[in-house]
């Protein structure tokens, strides 16, 4: 991988055969797990602003009309998160001649409190091609990591690594974007100042970006009016010609939108609990492990093909354009004297040109087959497609494949090998039909058809089921302290525990419609699997497996902790004391926000000494406030608020298992705890569109 120091830039087409898609990677770390920032995209033309406040990319306009640009949001990575977008380049128009790749703290907070910032750029393949590390950013709350452009019919990178002072609203008035915001008046008062100049990137010969493109007038900027939702569906932010109500063109906003879900069905007269409605796919008749594949398999890919917003948003991070896609079924392919038949194959058309993957499905906690997977990439090889892609309950790891496979570093056509959940499929589909929107109601009921189908027992797409097998001697070791340090059960265990904590954020996230992502505390760019040495070895220590979970809007992290010697799960959160009042109001103010709580809740008072605090149950606590504060009257820094379960025993989701528990104590702490607390100060909500 090409590693890039500030200013410098390289051509695509030098680092890799396979650059018409590139997938950039935006990463950092926070010690705390507190905070995090959200990446944007400007397209500009040849007077170095954007053509029109539609290429401005951000998380209320994620998606281009025509492909080139989707932010396909955070994902989890080896050392905590990283914020995806893909770039179609031959989709971007022929008058685009940059594209400024950046992000933007909010509340306050500055780049200077992340760690580990950097940027990668990976080929359509999947490959690493450069990497950019950032060391040292200031006190700024809005950075450009870097920017796509074109130079004599070639795309190159330019690592920029400058910020700006004024924040999403002000890094986008600088390149022409008309900001409707009230940030907008803060960020235009901050420019007059001097603080919101923009820092011109300096290439690697001495030149800068305006320089090099030999204009610097700005372009007229021209809005857009958001288009109204359908009825009970609620749709994203689309563009479409028009004016609002004043005459004047609508401009973005950088204030969060606020979505509504559906309102639930409500029953009939004619409906009996004993009957079953009919469904587009049935159930019923699957009896074996092959049924389950191939049903699954066609009803994901041709729902896939029906409706382009879910096809698109399953694909694109596999480097797939923006384009009319096909699905096919049991094809059958030649492939030495036995032809082999993969589950299904993909295929998606921009332009005349092709991008085609297979797929190989496993259903009901079956393993996928190493040699099954090489058999289809040599075939993918031969033949000239793009990728292969499995997809199982399990969920892969970074560092840590499903399945090996050997690649002919003699051919010159690359395969990628990607991998999906069916975890992950749900979570793609809740978040489309029940918080973010489709294009129609038909649309919709597919997608809803298809999420039932996923989630009934008889599919067997359950997602990530099973501890394995190390999970019970494991458990034994633990009970008997026989379990060593170094002992390779732990560390199977410690992946089971890493994979089933990334499939409770995926669960909950569908569930909730906000960014849910496991926090790593390590620095970016250790090994992940030195942290899981380090993981197991504190489960042999302590006989606990512990996790951090980071839910975007909330005002601490979610703590969970499963202490194998007692038998019981534990999920708390820590949150700031309220700023206004005395300590016995701030007190009040907190129980106030529990009125709902479980009355088991565990509250404990934080104060700013080695020595805990009060502590005691909402039953105890709520006629008596003033048990929370201190009796030497130390300062309240916080509280700590707990909920004990019982921990499933078997390894398996059954009704009893370690896996049915651990999603359920994670559901109920946010239902009952998490929702009721007072979030924090945050970006101004959107208004609906009129």
């Amino acid at each position: 991988m090409y590693e890039m120091t500030k200013g410098a830039n390289v051509g695509l087409a030098t680092l890799s055969d396979h650059v018409d898609s590139v997938i950039a990677s935006l990463g950092w770390v926070s010690q705390t797990g507190e905070g995090d920032a959200d990446v944007s995209v400007l397209l500009l033309g040849p007077h170095g602003k954007v053509r029109s406040d539609t290429d401005f990319y951000f998380y209320n306009n994620p998606v281009a009309v025509d492909g080139s640009v989707e932010l396909l949001g955070k994902k989890p990575a080896g050392e905590g998160s990283e914020d995806r977008i893909v770039f179609d380049l031959t989709a971007v128009p022929d008058d685009v001649e940059r594209i400024v790749v950046a992000a933007s703290r909010y509340e306050g907070m500055r780049f200077d409190e992340l760690d580990g910032l950097q940027v990668m750029l990976a080929d359509g393949s999947g490959d690493g091609l450069l990497r950019f590390p950032i060391e040292d950013t200031g006190s700024v709350s809005a950075f450009i990591f870097g920017e796509l452009y074109r130079r004599s019919g070639e795309w190159k990178f330019r690592a920029v690594g400058q910020g700006y002072d004024t924040g999403l609203a002000g890094l986008a008035a600088d390149f022409g974007v008309d900001i409707d915001d009230d940030t907008a008046e803060a960020g235009a008062a901050a420019e007059a100042d001097g603080a919101g100049a923009p820092h011109e990137s300096a290439a690697a010969d001495g030149t800068t970006a305006a320089e090099e493109s030999g204009t610097t007038s700005p372009a007229v900027p021209g809005g857009q009016e958001p288009q109204a939702p359908p009825t009970a569906i609620p749709a994203p932010r689309q563009p479409q010609e028009g004016a609002g109500r004043s005459g004047k063109p609508a401009r973005p906003r950088t204030a969060k939108k606020k979505v509504t879900l559906p309102r639930a069905e409500q029953k009939s007269l004619a409906e009996n609990d004993a009957w079953n409605q009919a469904r587009l796919f049935p159930l019923s008749v699957l009896k074996s492990d092959r049924d389950r594949e191939m049903r699954a398999t066609s009803v994901l890919l041709s729902v896939m093909a029906q409706v382009p917003e879910f096809g698109r948003r399953l694909t694109a991070g596999f480097g797939a354009p923006a384009g009319r896609m096909e699905t096919y079924t049991e094809v059958t392919l030649p492939h030495g004297d036995s032809p082999r038949r993969p589950d299904g194959v993909i295929r998606v058309e921009r332009a005349g040109k092709l991008w085609t993957a297979l797929v190989e499905t496993k259903t009901n906690g079956n393993a996928l087959k190493a040699d099954q997977v090489q058999a289809y990439m040599d075939i993918a090889a031969r033949r000239g497609y793009e990728a292969v892609i499995t997809l199982s309950n399990d969920v892969a790891l970074e560092g840590s494949p499903l399945v090996d496979v050997k690649v002919d570093g003699r051919r010159k056509h690359k395969v990628a090998l990607w991998h999906l959940s069916w975890a992950e499929v749900a979570h793609q589909a809740q978040m489309l039909i029940r918080h973010e929107g489709v294009g129609n109601g038909a649309h919709a009921w597919l997608l809803h058809e298809l999420l039932h189908y996923i989630q009934h027992e008889n599919s067997g797409c359950h997602g990530f089921q099973n501890m394995g097998a190390a999970w019970v001697p494991v458990r034994r070791g633990i009970d008997d302290e026989t379990l060593c340090q170094g002992d390779s059960r732990a560390l199977e265990v410690v992946e089971s525990w890493e994979r089933l904590i990334r499939q409770v954020c995926l669960g909950l996230g569908g569930e909730i419609g906000q960014k849910v992502l496991p926090v790593r505390r390590v620095k970016r760019g250790a090994d992940p699997g030195e942290h899981r040495v380090r993981m197991a070895d504190q489960l042999c220590l302590e006989g606990r497996l512990q996790a951090e979970v980071r839910i975007e809007d909330t005002p601490g992290v979610l703590a969970i902790s499963a202490d194998l010697r007692t038998g019981k799960l534990r999920t708390s959160i820590e949150i700031p004391a309220p700023e206004q009042g005395y300590p016995l109001a701030r007190a009040k103010r907190l129980l106030k926000w529990l009125s709902e709580a479980p009355a088991d809740l565990h509250v404990e008072t934080l104060v700013d000494a080695e020595t805990g605090g009060p502590r005691g149950t909402l039953e105890r606590l709520r006629p008596e406030p003033g048990d929370l504060l201190p009796k030497n009257g130390a300062q309240i820094t916080g509280f700590r608020l707990t909920l004990f379960k019982g921990m499933g025993s078997t390894r398996g989701n059954a009704e009893s298992g370690f896996i049915r528990s651990v999603d359920d104590a994670v559901n109920r702490f946010y239902s009952t705890v998490v929702v009721h607390l007072e979030q924090p100060t945050s970006r101004k909500a959107e208004p609906k569109p009129a």
